[in-house]
């Protein structure tokens, strides 16, 4: 589990902390060494940008971001390549599952101003482990969408940066990045290296 620093309500989970979303005893034991509800609010996750307001646990409708407002609810999404992004407000968290397909419909931005037209504007951003430029070799369609964030991969395929693509839209902001890549770090499901459908969580909340 990794926690940034700083953040009064953020988590990524690793592979080893299981995906507490649909599996009650990982969610009651993740939830009892954060000290938070054991009943999560998630979203089935869909690439691309549409934004949930939630205040109660369970499902939250298709959707890649959420937020609440609702002090001790946790906030939760899962990932296996794509990158998670906590953005925190006074009185506010929200999360975002980002893919390529997500960087390019701006989630990220969409969240921040849903949360800002509620009246709880984001003043820090933390992103957590995601596949890194080192393996996210991707075609010339990927690549002429987000031309601004071309990378090379270690052998030496064109790739893209998705970490800062979502940076990008997180100007102003106070931002932490994990730096970890799923792809080829220790720790982490990954379904460009795997195929598998396993997933580790993110988890926000309003302390």
């Amino acid at each position: 589990m990794i926690c940034p620093p700083g953040f009064a309500g953020a988590a990524f989970g690793t592979a080893a902390d299981g995906d507490g979303r649909r599996d009650p005893g990982v969610r009651a034991r993740f939830s009892a060494a954060l000290g938070i509800a054991a009943e999560w609010a998630y979203l089935h996750q869909v690439h691309g940008r549409r934004v949930r307001r939630v205040e109660a646990p369970g499902p939250a409708g298709d959707g890649d971001a959420i937020f609440t407002t609702r002090p001790g609810l946790p906030l939760a999404i899962g990932t296996a390549d794509c990158l998670p992004v906590v953005l925190e407000a006074p009185g506010a968290a929200g999360l975002a599952h980002v893919g390529w397909r997500g960087a390019v419909a701006g989630v990220v931005g969409a969240l921040r101003r849903a949360m800002e037209r509620a009246g709880v504007a984001p003043e820090r951003a933390a992103i957590g482990p995601g596949i890194g430029p080192c393996c996210y070799a991707v075609g010339p369609e990927v690549l002429a969408r987000l031309p601004g964030f071309r990378s090379v991969a270690r052998l030496g395929a064109e790739s893209v940066d998705l970490a800062a693509a979502v940076a990008a839209e997180l100007d102003g902001l106070q931002v932490w990045q994990a730096g970890e890549c799923t792809s080829c770090g220790l720790g982490f499901h990954s379904y460009r290296r795997d195929g598998t459908r396993e997933r580790q969580v993110a988890v926000a909340w309003v302390p």
